[in-house]
């Protein structure tokens, strides 16, 4: 089915009280964060949700969840366990157990904004009967007195990013008739896709809403991006699963995985023809592969700050990234080769 998002002013009038109820899931690892969540949830009027489901998803939990920030809302929280074994069974933990007709996913790093709720209530009110899913529209903030760097770039483009569970509300039916996330997906990334796409491929529509969530960008180190290249075997997985279309049904960009392994292939070729006496053919492979390693750094240097500690983490990174991401994808492939959706046959 095609998907019309509906822009926030095209919500009818109604009051809170005609909206339907709601749980909350926010599953989390434990991070200090997660204390801002629960208090700019409580603050936000209008359409309080029923319950708020907090999954602890630490292998080993250690020490108390910031529950008190909760405020208002502290009555109404409870606290499930998943055991470490990603956001994915995390969230099915969570709304496996609600009863409200929605669930709405928060992440455990976001805020909701004060007028949220009074939002979610029109957002709620406004669907029909075949809307399987409302998503709530985001926004990071980014320095004002300098250029964002890499990591903030990529953290900013979650506000364009399509059915993203940093906030994203799901009938709960729905997520019952797809049974709910695909815990293949180890990571915070394309489980949401994923989802996305067998709801409406189950003939459910999904939505945009009008309520806006703060996404702040969290601290990361110099070899986040690196560590990001895992996620080249999740779209794998999903190509696996649903087709090398994939991306555009999902509305998902491409990435430069194409490029990554070109310019892998140019070190492997020099490698290999400077082992067996070619020594013309490895020059010509090498400088293949600076040339795309020169431009894949640049392309990440301009757009940022280029203050000295920028530009050295963009040039090392830049040099493990392709062979890693290529690895990654290869890993995905042979792992997933056999991979099903859930309920048919491979």
């Amino acid at each position: 089915m095609t998907n019309a998002p509906a822009p926030a002013t095209s919500a009818p009038a109604t009051s809170a009280s005609s909206a339907p109820a709601y749980s909350v899931v926010v599953p989390t690892i434990g991070r200090p964060c997660l204390a801002d969540c629960l208090r700019a949830l409580a603050a936000a009027d209008g359409h309080p949700p029923t319950e708020v489901v907090v999954v602890d998803d630490r292998p080993d939990p250690a020490g108390k969840l910031p529950l008190e920030a909760a405020g208002v809302l502290r009555g109404r929280v409870r606290t499930l366990r998943s055991g470490g074994r990603g956001p994915a069974a995390a969230r099915n933990t969570g709304w496996r157990t609600v009863t409200a007709p929605w669930t709405v996913f928060l992440d455990d790093d976001v805020q909701v904004l004060p007028d949220w709720s009074r939002r979610l209530a029109e957002d709620l009110w406004a669907a029909d009967a075949s809307t399987g899913g409302i998503q709530g529209r985001l926004s990071v903030p980014l320095p004002t007195d300098r250029r964002p760097t890499d990591w903030e770039r990529g953290t900013a483009g979650l506000e364009g990013a399509a059915w993203a569970t940093a906030d994203m509300a799901y009938r709960t039916a729905t997520l019952a008739d797809v049974g709910g996330f695909d815990e293949r997906f180890p990571r915070a990334f394309r489980e949401d896709a994923d989802l996305a796409l067998r709801v409406r491929d189950a003939g459910w529509t999904l939505s945009r809403g009008g309520r806006t969530t703060r996404h702040p960008v969290r601290p990361a180190d110099r070899w986040v991006s690196v560590r990001a290249q895992r996620g080249n075997a999740d779209d794998a997985l999903m190509t696996r699963l649903h087709g090398r279309d994939w991306w555009t049904r999902a509305e998902a960009p491409r990435g430069r995985l194409a490029r990554h392994a070109l310019v892998t292939a140019g070190a492997l070729a020099a490698a290999g023809c400077a082992v067996t006496g070619r020594p013309r053919a490895a020059v010509a492979a090498g400088a293949l592969w600076a040339l795309g390693t020169a431009e894949f750094a640049l392309a990440r240097i301009g757009p940022g700050p280029r203050t000295p500690h920028e530009i050295a983490t963009m040039l090392s990174t830049s040099v493990v990234i392709p062979p890693l991401a290529v690895r990654h994808w290869l890993d995905g492939l042979i792992r997933h080769r056999r991979a099903a959706l859930p309920g048919s046959t491979p």
